[in-house]
């Protein structure tokens, strides 16, 4: 029997809309103590004289959003969390626009900051996320995760 699991994918850049959206669920309940939030933003890197103008994210779905269930499946497990939201973009996101979205709510501010570094440093790690850094002129290279 397969496994279906939660897409976490969103395509284009991540909105503020959207993100507030996800925040304002979360206020209204009084056990939470701490929220943390980290946006992965698309920079204007410059790459031998050329300045990145967005990045073109593809992913193997299935793998990935098995691996975003497994990474937050242990986080819960790891952390005293109430709450987590993870998101990543697809497809062209230009610089200034945010591509990854995680937020974490717990009882205690000490365990959002922890949870959260896990968290991202996982995702960057073990996640089949792939950029093509698109430059000024329309040229391309594979980016490295930094």
């Amino acid at each position: 029997m397969k496994t279906t699991y939660k897409n976490v994918f969103k395509t284009g850049a991540i909105t503020s809309g959207f993100i507030g959206n996800a925040i304002q669920k979360h206020q209204s309940k009084t056990a939470i103590g701490a929220h943390n939030i980290f946006l992965g933003q698309v920079r204007a890197d410059v790459i031998e004289d050329k300045t990145v103008i967005a990045i073109e994210y593809t992913a193997h779905e299935e793998m990935a959003n098995k691996k975003f269930y497994e990474i937050r499946e242990i986080a819960f497990e790891k952390f005293d969390l109430t709450c987590m939201h993870i998101y990543h973009s697809l497809g062209e996101v230009t610089t200034g626009e945010i591509c990854l979205f995680v937020f974490v709510s717990s009882p205690r501010r000490k365990v959002v900051f922890e949870a959260l570094n896990f968290i991202v440093e996982a995702i960057k790690a073990d996640v089949p996320i792939f950029g093509k850094e698109i430059f000024e002129d329309q040229s391309h290279q594979w980016k490295i995760n930094s």
